[in-house]
């Protein structure tokens, strides 16, 4: 079968109708609904409101369980004095160096330095409120972990 015959078969087996759009209720169906789009009757693409699909709120249920864990994970290097506070709030705040990067205006190489506890302990105020900035804490959060609820 050549490709386009293959993929447009493929794309009629998957056009989803608006009466098989998933109504489970899913992580957000209390707070929000989700927008999919549908064909209708007639064939032609239109929107329909889903309030969740049990396939997809599995999915985030393990990606955010391992989440958690690297959070953890980090968290035991900082207290083992393996990492600096940093790599518990870029676990905790889903963010790689190069994210932090570009939010915090550090260079990488300046990242990966920070994340040893013995340089971190000696950063200037200037950088430390940086990071906080960053990841929404005080300079005292920031150093001890203790984070406000949310």
């Amino acid at each position: 079968m050549h490709f386009t015959s293959h993929f447009l078969h493929l794309t009629k087996i998957y056009r989803m109708k608006k009466d098989e759009v998933p109504q489970d209720l899913g992580s957000l169906g209390k707070i929000t609904k989700e927008v999919c789009y549908v064909t209708d009757d007639s064939g032609k693409y239109t929107t329909e409101l889903s309030n969740g699909w049990n396939v997809k709120t599995n999915a985030l249920d393990i990606t955010w369980e391992d989440i958690e864990q690297k959070v953890a994970a980090a968290k035991a290097k900082v207290l083992n004095k393996e990492a600096s506070p940093i790599l518990f709030f870029m676990e905790k705040n889903v963010m790689n160096i190069g994210i932090l990067s570009s939010y915090a205006g550090f260079f990488k190489w300046q990242i990966k330095r920070h994340l040893k506890p013995e340089i971190f302990n000696k950063l200037s105020t200037k950088k430390l409120n940086k990071y906080a900035e960053v990841f929404n804490v005080s300079v005292d959060e920031l150093k001890t972990m203790n984070v406000h609820a949310e």
